[in-house]
C-alpha cells in the first residue's frame, strides 16, 4: 500500500477545523457569557452557553477524527472528525475539503 498525501492532509484540516471550533466555543460560552452579565441582558449567559458547547464538542470530535485521519487508523472516526469540521463555523470551507481528501484516500486506512 502507498501512503499518499491525501489522508494526512484532510486530518490536518480536520484538526485546524477543530482548533478553531474548540476556541470559537470557549469565546463563545465563556466572553459571551461575561459580555452579556455586563450588559444585564438576562439568560443571554445560558443561550451562549447552549451555542458554546456544540462548538467545543464538535471541535473535539474533529480534533480526534484529524488524529485517526493522519494516523491512518479508522475511517469512519476520520471522516466523522471532518464532517464535524464541517459543521465547525468559521473555516468550514477547510472542512469540506478534509472530507474530500479523507474519502479520497480511504483505500489507505486499515
Amino acid at each position: 500500500m502507498n501512503k499518499t498525501w491525501k489522508p494526512t492532509t484532510g486530518g490536518i484540516l480536520s484538526i485546524i477545523c477543530g482548533s478553531f471550533g474548540v476556541l470559537a466555543g470557549l469565546v463563545v460560552a465563556v466572553m459571551g457569557g461575561s459580555i452579556t452579565w455586563l450588559a444585564g441582558i438576562p439568560f443571554a449567559t445560558r443561550i451562549l452557553t447552549l451555542i458554546g458547547s456544540p462548538m467545543i464538542l464538535f471541535g473535539a470530535i474533529a480534533i480526534v477524527g484529524g488524529i485517526y485521519a493522519i494516523k491512518r487508523r479508522v475511517l469512519g472516526l476520520a471522516l466523522a472528525g471532518a464532517i464535524c469540521a464541517l459543521l465547525v463555523p468559521p473555516p468550514f470551507i477547510l472542512g469540506i475539503l478534509a472530507i474530500v481528501f479523507i474519502f479520497m484516500g480511504k483505500e489507505e486506512f486499515e
